[in-house]
């Protein structure tokens, strides 16, 4: 409880309060001499810590059904200019247009959305890749893709194996070089017609593609400086126990659903009569 003469003040929460105390505070410091800057930043701390304690409701997308129109609009149209190739439309929770397409139709469908009027999705933001051994077609391969024009995103996705090898698409995207080569060092898939297919994260030698499933945590080999041969040395790992292997799923689990994703809507590409 701070006091100046025989005023007392008590933290302030209101704004407006707030500023009326500043204002009878310079006051009273005219007259007893205090200091106004101690007081100001004593009063600005109690209000910052009052306001701090106050919970903040988190901000909740809304649902624009508009949006999800157009999405599934030009999703269908895509589907109907590319058959052979667009093999599934769906939107995503998040809004987002997705396009999965067969392996050889990688370089015609993101040559039609760049050249299109209707897209013109001119920007490969990225290029990323998801392993799960246990499908036919283990890797996943995802084109970010970004319309300045139309101010609109989506995303194309396909599937390979170890063994097929993928369409490069540097001919239509130069940002594809790099990314390629990031997803052939981190996942070991191949890009045909590539101009300069190598590592690109990993070090010279690298055996395996870390961001495999079957990858193990530790690595094959372990890199250090001997001091004694002064330079940096690779070595087989030793490890001081075993890989020990823990079951995360306990009885005590209350939100189970909380870490399953939520399902993408489908968007219908085919045409209805109607009754």
């Amino acid at each position: 409880m701070l006091k100046f003469g025989n005023t007392a003040l008590s933290p302030v929460n209101n704004t407006a309060m707030f500023s009326s105390r500043i204002i009878v505070i310079v006051a009273l410091s005219l007259d007893t001499g205090c200091d106004v800057n101690l007081v100001k930043h004593t009063l600005r701390f109690k209000h910052a810590s009052a306001a701090a304690t106050t919970e903040t409701r988190p901000t909740v997308r809304k649902f624009d059904v508009g949006q999800r129109t157009q999405l599934s609009d030009f999703g269908k149209y895509v589907a109907e200019c590319l058959p052979k190739y667009v093999q599934k439309v769906q939107i995503t929770s998040g809004d987002e247009l997705e396009v999965l397409i067969a392996p050889e139709g990688v370089v015609p469908v993101l040559q039609f959305l760049k050249d299109h009027h209707s897209a013109q999705f001119t920007n490969l933001v990225d290029i990323g890749g998801m392993d799960v051994p246990s499908r036919e077609y283990r890797f996943e391969i995802i084109y970010n893709l970004l319309s300045l024009r139309y101010n609109s995103r989506i995303r194309v996705k396909t599937y390979t194996d170890e063994l097929t090898p993928i369409e490069s698409v540097n001919d239509v995207f130069k940002a594809a070089n790099w990314y390629e080569r990031e997803i052939w060092d981190m996942f070991g898939v191949f890009f045909a017609n590539h101009p300069d297919l190598r590592r690109i994260l990993t070090d010279y030698g690298f055996e395996g593609h870390p961001f495999r499933k079957d990858f193990p945590l530790t690595g094959y080999v372990e890199v250090r400086y001997d001091d004694e041969k002064k330079r940096v040395v690779v070595e087989p790992l030793e490890l001081a126990q075993e890989f020990r292997k823990f079951e995360l799923s306990t009885p005590w689990e209350q939100f189970p659903n909380f870490r399953t994703p939520a399902a993408a809507e489908d968007v219908d590409t085919s045409e209805k009569e109607n009754k």
